[in-house]
């Protein structure tokens, strides 16, 4: 009997839906009226599914009013807050591409966004925590302050005419964001009404620019169809229904937030809740119980820092029932404490990309809790999935390999990148996602590393996920990641970085001593450092590539050549 391959479809039921996002908000509106639509804690809003429609129509009037046309790129800057949500809204409801651009980013990384896309409209935050974004924005564009609103001119970022501030400070040559609506005419609105009405499915309508370790961020752009699908599907899968109340803490900024967050309730008629503009523990926790919020995303260092923290015990968090916890590879043990402390019985995970608009694999709230807490569930409908060899090939079920996805959910492509959209969707549409993948024999996936993350000692390939979740069991450890350093007689050896509970202590010996005799000797960390935290993207991805890079330069290593 042949053994099956890693080749699996998904299922292809129910439908994929065939409307725009603007549409989407449209039939929310009317389904649910007067049914909360948007709760933003910090910022005291409070919004009907029909005032979110309202308010969204009129924002993209104002859009249009200042010389915006359907795909024109807008740019949109700053922290979680009801304003960005109503420009992700307003944005696709006129036709106009949103660009997100990531809260971290500083004036090199902006400057090249802004140009590569070609944004012309700019809407963004006056500032959060360290960023001044105003004066970021103002830095690249000093003919700011002398400008027309819409009529600017900046010779650094030529495309760009339009600059729009939320906050209510006013500044010369801004548009304040509450200013925009009246910008607006009859005229605008009618136009607004004959925009909807043509447009397609399968426009782009958003850009994300992808934080790789190498090269310069590229933008993946994605079509309503994309990503109102995913939206769909993710809902689903985590038995999201009208009445329910989404704690969204991610950043809105990422997939995770816009889509499985905002789209998803938008989808499902649940109420998009957000507890402050960027991750507190505190917040999400105190929200959770205020607004009796049956839903929580988060990447795992969130729900380990929600855990953690030393008041968790005295917040009701009864309400909550599901939520995803995706990003970066989930721990099996911080998935059981979300089960069984946070109450969230049908919690499951989910795995994508940005690429891929963005979940390909997702657990279900029928999965057994055993499948919840080890796997990333199965393939979503209509979609399908491979694992290969390095020769394109698919392996054996239960074998590695690299994980492709193809469907629906496949990005158009970089934006204006065709020679690494190449690289990346092959000829048969089959996006290359470089993770590290396992299908067992019923089609639950497991993600076991990057490709460029694997670590191969003395000729034996190591999968550091494997080792920090072995780590995990360790009483004394809150978190771990694990790297591979180079080596001058094997190549590499494995080093762990450890986050310690609050007020424990431990040395190396005690963290190798738990090891030995548990795990294969080669698979034993040689390295071992206690932090207080881990480089991360403004997403929480952990950064592996300057973990790495830290202990080269703390150890005096040389990069080992390979033939």
């Amino acid at each position: 009997m042949t053994q099956a391959v890693s080749l699996v479809r998904g299922a292809e039921a129910p439908p994929l839906l065939e409307h725009t996002i603007g549409e989407a908000l449209a039939m929310a509106a009317r389904r649910w009226p007067d049914a909360e639509a948007l709760v933003s804690a910090h910022q005291g809003v409070r919004w009907t599914w029909s005032e979110l429609l309202a308010r969204a129509d009129a924002f993209a009037a104002g859009l249009l009013a200042l010389g915006l046309e359907p795909g024109d790129r807008v740019g949109v800057w700053g922290p979680n807050s009801a304003e960005w949500a109503l420009a992700q809204f307003a944005t696709a409801r006129a036709g106009l591409i949103q660009v997100n651009i990531n809260p971290a980013y500083r004036l090199s990384e902006l400057e090249y966004t802004l140009n590569k896309v070609g944004v012309r409209a700019l809407i963004c935050a006056e500032a959060f925590k360290t960023s001044d974004y105003v004066g970021m924005v103002e830095a690249l564009a000093p003919e700011i302050a002398v400008a027309r609103p819409g009529a600017l001119k900046a010779e650094r970022i030529p495309t760009l005419t339009t600059v729009i501030k939320m906050g209510a400070a006013p500044r010369s040559g801004w548009l304040a964001f509450a200013d925009a609506p009246a910008r607006a005419s009859g005229e605008d609105q009618a136009r607004l009404t004959e925009i909807g009405a043509r447009l397609d499915r399968n426009d782009p309508i958003n850009i994300q620019f992808t934080s790789g370790t190498t090269g310069l961020p590229k933008g993946a752009t994605l079509s309503h169809r994309n990503i109102l699908n995913n939206a769909q599907f993710v809902g689903a899968a985590m038995g999201l229904r009208a009445g329910d109340r989404l704690c969204i803490p991610v950043p809105l900024y990422h997939c995770f937030g816009m889509v499985m967050g905002n789209l998803a309730c938008t989808v499902h008629g649940a109420t998009m809740v957000y507890p402050s503009e960027g991750f507190d523990p505190l917040a999400v926790l105190s929200t959770v119980e205020k607004e009796r919020c049956t839903g929580l995303h988060g990447v795992p260092t969130m729900f380990i820092a929600e855990l953690e923290h030393p008041e968790f015990e005295r917040f009701d968090l009864s309400s909550l029932r599901t939520g995803i916890m995706a990003g970066s590879p989930c721990p099996i043990e911080v998935m059981r404490k979300v089960i069984d402390r946070m109450n969230m019985r049908e919690v499951g995970i989910a795995y994508g990309m940005t690429e891929t608009s963005p979940v390909s694999f997702q657990t279900s709230v029928d999965d057994p809790v055993e499948r919840r807490v080890s796997t990333v569930g199965r393939v979503q409908p209509h979609l399908e999935v491979k694992v290969v060899d390095a020769f394109g090939n698919p392996v054996p079920r239960g074998e590695p390999g690299e994980l492709c996805t193809r469907g629906y959910s496949v990005m158009l492509g970089y934006w204006d990148d065709p020679e690494k959209t190449a690289e990346a969707v092959d000829a048969e549409g089959w996006m290359h996602t470089g993770d590290l993948a396992v299908i067992d024999d019923e089609g639950y996936g497991n993600i076991v590393g990057r490709i460029k993350d694997m670590v191969i000692r003395g000729g034996e390939n190591v999968y550091p996920r494997e080792i920090e979740e072995f780590l995990f069991r360790h009483p004394k450890v809150e978190d771990v990641q694990v790297v591979g350093v180079p080596d001058p007689k094997f190549g590499e050896e494995l080093c762990a970085w450890v986050k310690l509970r609050a007020g424990e202590t431990a040395t190396q010996a005690e963290i190798v001593d738990f090891c030995r005799g548990q795990i294969a000797h080669y698979k034993v960390p040689r390295y071992v450092r206690f932090v207080e935290a881990f480089p991360m993207t403004v997403t929480g991805k952990i950064q592996k590539f300057e973990i790495r890079a830290a202990m080269i330069a703390e150890l005096g290593l040389a990069e080992q050549k390979t033939a």
